[in-house]
């Protein structure tokens, strides 16, 4: 049982040392910031001329309201002013809110992956070496590439 602890504990320490541990922690900062520079984008740039554009259409305020315990469905002026009333509500505004969100998102990460792909590919470029040896077809020896005598098996090649 300790043994195993302790092994877990070594394996830990190795997984932190490594940088594995901050380099996630710096993702998941920065991916927060990056969400909420999305999320502002399409609730304050986006939204407002879509919405202007299919008849004034306030999105967030997209919302279905269920009846009440007298089974009346009362209509609110906002979303906000039905969740202040204690409404049950369907939030779809919010939820096509943060679809567009995500799509942006989606669509950020898959760029900014390709053009990591495309950084590694140009770094990663195999050098390619010219061979320096050559198998002899008589005796399958590793012969020099110049060579045009086999020093194995005395064969011309």
């Amino acid at each position: 049982m300790i043994n195993h602890l302790k092994k877990y504990l070594d394996e830990f320490k190795t997984f932190a040392i490594k940088g594995n541990v901050i380099d996630m922690a710096v993702g998941i900062i920065i991916g927060a910031a990056f969400g909420k520079i999305v999320d502002s984008m399409v609730k304050d740039i986006i939204m407002p001329p879509m919405g202007w554009l299919m008849g004034k259409v306030d999105f967030t305020n997209l919302y279905l309201t269920f009846p009440n315990e007298a089974g009346e469905i009362v209509k609110y002026p906002s979303l906000e002013a039905a969740q202040a009333a204690g409404a049950v509500t369907i939030n779809y505004g919010l939820f096509i809110n943060t679809l567009i969100s995500f799509i942006f998102v989606a669509f950020a990460v898959f760029l900014l992956i390709k053009f990591i792909n495309k950084l590694k590919a140009s770094v990663e470029k195999p050098v390619e070496v010219a061979p320096e040896t050559k198998t002899c077809p008589k005796c399958f020896s590793e012969i020099n590439i110049k060579a045009t005598k086999c020093p194995y098996c005395t064969s011309e090649i």
